[in-house]
C-alpha cells in the first residue's frame, strides 16, 4: 500500500473517531436547542470556517478563477442537499420519533446502502462479494453494539424509516462525490461549496421550524459544542472525509461508518458512566471482522499457462 492511501485511511479512521464523539455534543445541545438551530450553526460556523481557511491558505498567492460549470454546480447542490439536509434532518428528527437506540443502528448500516445503490452509477466501483459479505457481518456487530445488553425490540414505523432514509441521502451524497472533478476544484473549495447549498437549502426548514436568532442562554459550554460540531466534525471532518473517498474510493471509505457506534460506545462510557456489556463487545469484534473482510482483496486464482515447446 502506498504512502498516500495510507494517510487517507488514517484520515478517514481520525475522521470517524471525531465523528463518532459528536453524538455526545448534540444529546447535550438538544437540551438547549432545536435539532434545525444545531444544523445551521453548526454548518455555517463550518462554512465560514472553511472560507477563512481558504484565505490564508492562499495568502500572497495567485488565486486562478475557475470558471463556471453548470453541471459541478448542481453536484455541489446535489451534495449539500443529500450528504447535509437529508442526512443529517432526517436523522436528527428521526431522534424525536424512535428510540436513540433504533436510529444509531439503521444510521450505521449507510455503507451497505452504498454498497447497493453505487454500481447503478459508478462503473468505476464495481461491488465484490467479499465487501457486501464484510458488511453484513459489520452491520449484525453494530446492533450488537447499540443495543449493549438491551434484547427488547422497540418499534416506530415512522421514526425507524426517517432514519432509514437518511443512509440514502449519504449513499447519494457518496456517489456525487466521485462525479466531482476533483482535478479543477481543490477538496476544501468544493467542501465549502457544498455547505453553502446545503445552508440554502436548510434555511425553508428554519423558517417554518423552531428556530430562534436571540438566544440569549448561550453558555460557553455550549458555545464550545457548537465550534467544535461547526469546526471540528463539520469544517475539518467533512474535508478530510472528502480527501478519504477521493483516494480510497466510496466502499472503503464508507466502510469505516461502521466504527461509529465503537467510537460513540467508548466517549458514553468515559463522558457518561455508561456500561459496555459483553454483547457489545462480541458487536465490537463483529464489526472488525466485517472490516477486516471488506478490505481484503479476493484471491485469485490463475491456472499457469501450458508450456509450448518451440518448434
Amino acid at each position: 500500500m502506498d504512502t498516500r492511501r495510507t494517510l487517507a485511511h488514517g484520515v478517514a479512521l481520525a475522521t470517524i473517531v471525531v465523528w463518532g464523539t459528536t453524538f455526545i455534543a448534540t444529546k447535550l445541545l438538544l437540551a438547549a436547542f432545536s435539532p434545525i438551530e444545531i444544523l445551521v450553526v453548526r454548518f455555517t460556523m463550518g462554512y465560514l470556517g472553511l472560507v477563512v481557511y481558504e484565505r490564508f491558505a492562499t495568502a500572497g498567492r495567485p488565486r486562478g478563477k475557475v470558471r463556471w460549470d453548470t453541471r459541478q454546480e448542481l453536484l455541489f447542490a446535489g451534495a449539500g442537499l443529500t450528504g447535509v439536509v437529508m442526512y443529517y434532518l432526517l436523522e436528527n428528527h428521526a431522534l424525536t420519533l424512535t428510540f436513540a437506540s433504533n436510529v444509531g443502528i439503521l444510521v450505521s448500516i449507510a455503507p451497505l446502502t452504498t454498497a447497493l445503490l453505487a454500481p447503478f452509477f459508478l462503473k468505476e466501483e464495481p461491488v465484490k462479494v467479499n465487501i457486501v459479505v464484510g458488511f453484513v457481518i459489520a452491520s449484525a456487530g453494530v446492533a450488537l453494539v447499540m443495543s449493549n445488553g438491551t434484547v427488547e425490540l422497540h418499534l416506530s414505523l415512522a421514526g425507524d424509516l426517517l432514519a432509514l432514509a437518511s443512509t440514502i441521502g449519504w449513499a447519494i451524497y457518496s456517489i456525487i462525490l466521485k462525479k466531482i472533478d476533483t482535478e479543477r476544484y481543490k477538496v476544501s473549495t468544493y467542501t465549502k461549496k457544498i455547505f453553502l447549498y446545503g445552508i440554502v437549502f436548510m434555511l425553508p426548514f428554519a423558517a417554518t421550524g423552531d428556530f430562534s436568532l436571540t438566544r440569549t442562554d448561550v453558555t460557553l459550554g455550549n458555545l464550545g459544542l457548537l465550534l467544535f460540531l461547526g469546526l471540528g466534525a463539520s469544517a475539518a471532518c467533512f474535508v478530510s472525509w472528502n480527501h478519504a473517498v477521493h483516494v480510497l474510493g466510496v466502499f472503503k471509505t464508507s466502510a469505516y461508518i461502521y466504527l461509529t457506534p465503537l467510537v460513540s460506545l467508548l466517549t458514553a462510557s468515559l463522558v457518561l458512566g455508561e456500561s459496555i456489556t459483553p454483547m457489545a463487545i462480541g458487536g465490537c469484534l463483529l464489526i472488525l471482522a466485517g472490516l477486516y473482510l471488506s478490505e481484503r482483496k479476493p484471491l485469485i486464482v490463475r491456472k499457469a499457462k501450458p508450456i509450448v515447446a518451440e518448434r
